[in-house]
């Protein structure tokens, strides 16, 4: 029985020992190898990309014709689809009115113009007359002065008035302000027109010979671009052609809604295959932003909250917002706290902690 007791205090004593080296084991640090994470140059280097943005055909000019004066429609002389030029007759207005408004003007000047002749003649012969001492009372004389004065003014202002009529009259012809063709007619004859109503037009007029391109570019992009650059465009309508056109204007005007810059070229349609509205894929070589920066696009990492890079400072990794612009063959340009020569991991993601030393 001894001998019994004395193995079971052997084998506690021996369990005992085993529990205390693996707590001790347990309490001693572990130091594991710095993790290797792959890491790239920032290069001074802007990148080169090929943007297709969408863009439409506008007309060069075009316009709206409403009337001038109320009145009917007598006659119209052209209809949609036809092709005028600058101060062709498309239509004519009556108002029997107006026209009797401009022969009483007419009588009224005559009548004043009339009045002022006699009155010039009798202020010259008084002054003749007055030569003579005492012949003439210097009272007289002014007062003739004064009438032809009056009556001059009263000629000139109904010579105005009738000018006036005559102005409002020419508005009964209307006629085309340049050359192009008509794209809308709302009007037929004996219609009545009224010169309040501005909510349609009797007719549409359009320039088509010389069109508009016009396309919103993002601002990122537009500082890059010049007048006389060329830009590439194929038309929905006519799939397959490659079209070309030179800028021709540029707003210097970034809207604040979708921070782009209106940029327009001009297109010549010498063949009629073309038409204001047709849609457009603009391709053009943006040439990188100046003195840009650029590192690969997998060191790039967007979140929902921020876009950034991660850097490696003094051999720990520190996360820096950045902005980017063109991006092209596996580069992507960026705006940020960052210079030609320092290193970014690339490739880069959120998983990624700042404070990190690697190696």
């Amino acid at each position: 029985m001894n001998r019994s007791l004395f193995i079971l205090a052997c084998c506690i004593t021996l369990l005992a020992a085993g529990c205390s080296d693996d707590k001790a084991a347990d309490k001693k640090p572990i130091a594991g190898p710095r993790p290797h994470l792959q890491t790239a140059p920032v290069l001074a280097k802007p990148v080169q990309e090929i943007v297709k943005l969408p863009a439409q055909l506008a007309a060069f000019q075009e316009v709206s014709i409403f009337p001038k004066v109320n009145g009917y429609v007598k006659t119209v002389l052209v209809d949609i689809g036809s092709r005028v030029k600058a101060g062709q007759l498309l239509m004519t207005l009556e108002d029997p009115e107006l026209v009797q408004a401009v022969v009483q003007a007419r009588e009224k000047y005559a009548q004043a113009l009339s009045q002022y002749t006699i009155s010039q003649e009798n202020y010259q012969r008084l002054l003749e007359a007055s030569a003579t001492p005492g012949a003439i009372s210097p009272m007289d004389l002014a007062t003739a002065r004064a009438k032809a004065v009056a009556d001059s003014a009263l000629s000139n202002s109904e010579k105005a008035s009738w000018q006036a009529q005559e102005a409002m009259k020419a508005y009964l012809q209307v006629t085309a302000p340049f050359t192009g063709v008509i794209t809308i007619r709302n009007v037929s004859p004996g219609a009545l027109v009224d010169a309040t109503n501005k909510s349609i037009p009797m007719l549409e007029l359009k320039e088509l010979d010389h069109l508009r391109l016009q396309v919103d570019i993002p601002e990122s992009i537009a500082a890059t671009l010049r007048n006389n650059d060329t830009l590439s465009f194929y038309l929905s309508a006519l799939p397959g052609q490659k079209q070309t056109a030179r800028i021709s204007r540029k707003a210097d005007n970034i809207n604040l809604q979708y921070r782009s810059e209106r940029v327009e070229a001009d297109v010549y349609n010498k063949d009629n295959l073309l038409s204001p509205g047709m849609y457009a894929d603009v391709l053009f070589d943006s040439k990188g932003t100046p003195n840009a920066v650029s590192v690969p696009l997998s060191a790039v990492v967007t979140s929902t909250e921020r876009k950034y890079v991660i850097a490696v400072r003094d051999g720990k990794t520190l996360r820096v917002d950045v902005n980017t612009g063109n991006q092209s063959d596996g580069r992507v340009e960026i705006i940020g706290a960052l210079q030609a020569g320092d290193s970014v991991v690339a490739p880069a993601n959120d998983e990624i902690k700042e404070g990190i030393a690697i190696r």
